[in-house]
């Protein structure tokens, strides 16, 4: 498993990057038992110190859990404690995908941009947002089901993807009454 440990305006150890490495890695042997990329990220709020982590499953799945606590390393084992059960109660249809897929999951390139919020309740003068940055991101290629488990592992609202069985980009999102939704556009009518 390959990791990238860093702190923002924090100096991160040895003893704590090793403490990082054998949590970490028993929790994700306990439920994946494949080759990850693990990116954990230390920083300060305040008095408390923030332990954000986003690992990467071959399986194409991404999780990601967050920690605070007054000590760097209670941080962490909050956040490693948040990652182990969300690994945990999705165990079942991690394993039956690791069966099923065996090779990773294949990702497209794709532009992301964060556009300024309106200010006001006044017409903008024009239809053209301002860019705030620009990124790039990857879209997946999954199946519905891996799409739902994948939006739900994350926490996301909303995921775009790559339909493996139609190949067309596709978007499922939670709905406010609970439900998922899947929107599947129609292609070359």
């Amino acid at each position: 498993m390959r990791y990238q440990i860093t702190g923002k305006q924090i100096d991160i150890g040895e003893a704590l990057q090793t403490h990082v490495k054998t949590e970490l890695g028993s929790v994700i042997e306990k439920y994946a038992q494949r080759p990850t990329d693990a990116q954990v990220t230390f920083s300060k709020s305040a008095h408390e110190h923030v332990c954000e982590a986003t690992i990467h499953l071959s399986t194409g799945l991404t999780t990601t859990a967050k920690g605070k606590a007054t000590e760097i390393y209670a941080a962490f084992d909050a956040c490693a404690e948040k990652m182990d059960k969300q690994l945990r109660r999705y165990k079942r249809r991690l394993k039956s995908h690791h069966q099923v897929r065996a090779q990773p999951v294949e990702v497209s390139g794709a532009s992301s941009y964060i556009l300024a919020a309106d200010e006001g309740d006044d017409e903008p003068e024009s239809l053209n947002p301002v860019i705030v940055a620009e990124m790039q991101t990857k879209i997946p290629s999954l199946s519905v089901g891996e799409a739902v488990m994948q939006m739900e592992i994350a926490g996301a609202p909303v995921l775009v993807f790559k339909n493996e069985k139609g190949g067309g980009v596709n978007v499922v999102y939670r709905r406010e009454d609970g439900n998922v939704g899947w929107i599947d556009p129609v292609t070359g009518t």
